[in-house]
């Protein structure tokens, strides 16, 4: 296997787009989503507070990824008592924005673009989630994906028939884009690509982002990689950074959190479903990696 296989795996979909405007010294409070993040700042300077990381300074062009489950704010400069913000859907006043003069210095207002991402291989999910830290691109009018954000702006803007399927295939792009970049850049945060890559490793790797509530161990793991259990665990870590069961709690948690938001599902048979053996124990891990109960997290997403 290779890089160009996993990148021909790649599948995006997208949340809609929100047009978030923030006026004067405020934060939005993005939370936890149970996908991926993205945050494009078209004008204004300001800040990304993201749980568990230094804060991200922005200004026009900064394109930042965000893992899922990290909780995180926007933050705009300012006046504390002209503070307002608002998030609306972008064909409702991003053809006009984009229409008037910016000549502002951007001091005391942030003007972002954001939406939940979902990106994975074809038949896995929560491939991308795997990313331990934040993705961040400056974008410069010179920079090869500087035309690509130019055309989603453009269909966002101005939706028409394929707009959807063209959003997709042009972040489709800039993720193929980033990634490229950063492993030509040797970037230490993309090892679990590594994984991806040797064989061995991608056997057991698959078979926990195919099925994380499956009673796997790493015995039974190495077995699918025709290996030693010692063996196997040595390589694994060596691949991804740290042990196969430590993945696999990250990928149930992360699996549990996206059934929390999208389904009607008890939280027990949630449990149940990501390999747990009661709700009492699931509860207590989930509190403890996400920050809030099960029913907390269900409550405040959907909200």
């Amino acid at each position: 296997m290779n890089f160009e296989h996993i990148f021909d795996q790649l599948e995006i979909s997208t949340d809609p787009f929100a047009l978030c405007e923030l006026h004067g010294k405020c934060d939005l409070n993005v939370g936890q989503d149970s996908n991926v993040s993205l945050h494009y700042i078209l004008n204004g300077e300001g800040e990304l507070a993201i749980q568990g990381n230094a804060v991200i300074k922005l200004k026009p062009g900064s394109l930042v990824l965000i893992p899922a489950l990290k909780s995180h704010a926007l933050r705009s400069y300012g006046e504390a008592n002209n503070a307002h913000l608002q998030c609306v859907a972008p064909e409702l006043k991003l053809q006009h924005f984009l229409k008037v003069d910016q000549n502002n210095n951007g001091i005391g207002q942030v003007i972002a673009l954001c939406a939940h991402l979902q990106v994975g291989l074809r038949g896995a999910v929560d491939v991308i989630e795997l990313i331990r830290e934040p993705i961040v691109e400056h974008i410069e009018p010179d920079s090869p994906l500087h035309p690509t954000i130019s055309q989603i702006i453009d269909e966002l803007s101005q939706p028409d028939i394929g707009s959807r399927a063209m959003i997709r295939t042009l972040l489709t792009e800039c993720v193929i884009e980033m990634l490229r970049r950063r492993l030509t850049d040797g970037d230490s945060e993309l090892r679990w690509m590594a994984a991806l890559r040797d064989p061995t490793v991608w056997v057991a790797l698959r078979a926990m982002l195919d099925s994380p509530g499956d009673p796997h161990t790493v015995e039974s793991l190495s077995e699918l990689a025709g290996m030693s259990r010692s063996t196997f665990a040595a390589r694994f870590n060596a691949a991804y950074g740290s042990g196969p069961i430590v993945l696999l709690r990250e990928l149930r948690l992360r699996r549990a959190a996206a059934l929390l938001k999208d389904s009607e599902l008890p939280v027990k048979r949630i449990a149940q479903m990501v390999g747990f053996n009661s709700r009492t124990a699931f509860s207590r891990v989930f509190e403890q990696y996400v920050g809030n109960s099960p029913s907390d997290y269900r409550q405040r997403v959907r909200d």
